[in-house]
């Protein structure tokens, strides 16, 4: 029978009684790596209790650039509207240059035989035509302003500006379409042509060229005030409702 061990005889407890475990590594399965054992997690090198940074998709500290949006439909809509209300206002320019032509009062003059002079010099004959030209033009532009806010009701800033352009090409080509519907401009030949001391009128001219933007100015004004008074409104933005009581 073997005898009781002793104190000084137990097992030290740095002594190594497998001969493969390190001094200090707790017995078990030696098969489990340690608590920041490179594998772990399956990363050589990082320690364990840090989060893993995914290999997907590259990261990059610089955030990418949006690509630059292309207009939307509602835009490309009212573009086309715009371009549509200005070919239609500068046509309509012909219908102003033959009612400036029919309208406008006639400049007397007389010759000669050596010049020619105006039979009344006191007359207002040489301005009156560009009063009758500046009344035409903000006549049109009102009657456009209502046609197109009638017909595109919805309608943006974008007809706004198609109505001011096609007012301007509208009063060019009635200016020179009465100009060149109108008595000749050679006015020596015309005195000729008549004879001494006949009376014939004199070349339609418009003196006043502020009197071109007469158009879309009545247009602009009087588009903007009927969007103001009669357009659609935004909706407004609906109020919270009250907290229940009790509620949290």
């Amino acid at each position: 029978m073997t005898a009781p061990l002793t104190p000084h005889d137990q097992p030290s407890p740095h002594d190594d009684p497998a001969g493969g475990q390190s001094q200090g590594q707790p017995s078990g399965n030696s098969s489990v790596p340690p608590y920041g054992h490179p594998g772990h997690h399956g990363h050589p090198g990082q320690p364990s209790g840090y989060p893993e940074q995914s290999g997907g998709a590259g990261y990059s500290g610089h955030a990418e650039r949006p690509e630059p949006s292309e207009p939307g439909p509602e835009l490309r809509a009212e573009l086309v509207q715009a371009s549509l209300v200005a070919i239609a206002v500068a046509v309509a320019g012909v219908l102003l240059g033959l009612l400036w032509l029919w309208l406008a009062p006639k400049v007397p003059l007389i010759s000669d035989g050596s010049a020619v002079y105006l039979k009344n010099s006191e007359g207002e004959d040489a301005i009156g035509a560009d009063g009758v030209f500046t009344l035409l033009g903000l006549a049109f532009g009102v009657v456009s302003a209502v046609v197109v806010f009638l017909l595109f009701r919805h309608g943006g800033i974008a007809l706004v500006i198609g109505l001011a352009i096609g007012g301007v090409l509208a009063s060019v080509i009635a200016w020179r379409l009465g100009v060149w519907l109108g008595p000749t401009s050679d006015v020596v030949a015309h005195a000729k042509s008549v004879g001494k001391g006949v009376t014939f009128d004199g070349p339609l001219k418009l003196g006043a060229k502020g009197a071109l933007l007469a158009w879309s100015v009545a247009a602009m004004v009087v588009h903007l005030v009927l969007t103001g008074l009669f357009g659609p409104r935004d909706p407004e933005p609906a109020l919270p409702s009250p907290a229940t009581p009790g509620a949290r």
